[in-house]
This record gives C-alpha cells, sequence and structure tokens, in this order.
C-alpha cells in the first residue's frame, strides 16, 4: 500500500516525520509524577529497617511501584528538596502496602515502607 503525500513546502517534513515515528501515536505518561520503570531503586536505611521488620522485599516494592495507586492524601508533591509520592496496592502475596518514592536527580528513592492494617514490632530510627 502507498501514501501519496500531497503537501508543498515546509509542512511536508514535520507530517513525514510524524507519520514515521511511532511516538507520534503512542499515548503520552508524562502526568505521572514518577518512573514507574525505574530501572535502579534507592532504599533508605530506613526503609531496609522497615521492609526487615515487615516482611517485604524488593520484588514486592517493585509490585507496588508498577501497579499501586498514588495516594495523593498521603503524598508530598510539594515536599523539598525533593517530593514524596506513596503509592498503595496489594502484592501477589496479599500483602496491603504503602510504599513512598521520592524521586531525585539521583535516581527513585524508597523513603519507607508499611503493611497497612498490620501493626509489627520494629525498632527502626
Amino acid at each position: 500500500m502507498k501514501i501519496k503525500i500531497l503537501l508543498f513546502g515546509y509542512l511536508q517534513l514535520p507530517i513525514l516525520a510524524c507519520l514515521l515515528a511511532i511516538s507520534c501515536a503512542a499515548p503520552s505518561n508524562s502526568h505521572e509524577p514518577i518512573d514507574r520503570r525505574a530501572a535502579q531503586l534507592i532504599y533508605t536505611r530506613h526503609a531496609r529497617c522497615r521492609m526487615d521488620c515487615r516482611h517485604i522485599t524488593e520484588r514486592e516494592v517493585r509490585e507496588i511501584l508498577e501497579n499501586g495507586q498514588i495516594d495523593y492524601r498521603k503524598s508530598e508533591p510539594d515536599a523539598r528538596p525533593d517530593p514524596k509520592y506513596a503509592l498503595e496496592g496489594n502484592t501477589a502475596e496479599g500483602q496491603h502496602l504503602r510504599i513512598v518514592f521520592a524521586p531525585t536527580n539521583r535516581g527513585l528513592v524508597v523513603i519507607t515502607c508499611i503493611e497497612l492494617g498490620v501493626e509489627w514490632q520494629c525498632d527502626c530510627r
């Protein structure tokens, strides 16, 4: 199937480029305040301690990052120096988690991990 472009002058190139570019038709996720596909997560000492106390694995943190819903009531998008976003969801193992992430210029930082509805004994500072 041939497509014939009958445009003149400066309009022809931008339209042709758009026709050839996949991103022109793809929906944008620019409304997401965090990168849900971050290659590497940076864990704070506090997050590691909470994960240990609450039996939360890195795989479960990644699950919530990829599939969780942002709870803006528990988030601080205007926080300085970095915004903080609380993502909540259920893991494959049935844990209801809230994970707080901070997008920084160094990468996506895991601030803390909470299992909702369960009280764990923990000595994290």
